[in-house]
């Protein structure tokens, strides 16, 4: 199972890109993998090839228009079942006995 966090962006259009960043939330969503959004990024649980495709089909729907595009990517591959995307924090959460803010 993989835990994959990426962020991808264009950066020829301007300072303001949440209509672009906003493609990408609409096929990461319609994907149906589990999935967390963050402020600087969205992390997806999945096997590799599932979030890869993700990964690749945001690509692509922002290359239709944007002639750069950045990508950062973080990669956690583990092998066993789901629900790490919200066991890690669970764990972290029952550890520190607090209510940590995610």
């Amino acid at each position: 199972m993989v835990l994959l966090e990426f962020s991808l962006y264009p950066t020829d259009k301007g300072e303001s890109v949440s209509d672009y960043v906003k493609r990408n939330l609409e096929i990461i969503d319609d994907s149906g993998l589990p999935y967390r959004l963050g402020p600087m990024g969205t992390t997806l649980e999945g096997e590799w090839h599932e979030v890869m495709a993700v990964v690749t089909r945001c690509y692509e729907a922002m290359a239709v228009d944007c002639g750069r595009i950045a990508c950062q990517i973080k990669i956690d591959a583990r092998r066993g079942p789901g629900g790490r995307l919200e066991g890690k924090v669970a764990t972290l959460k029952a550890k520190t006995g607090r209510d940590l803010a995610t």
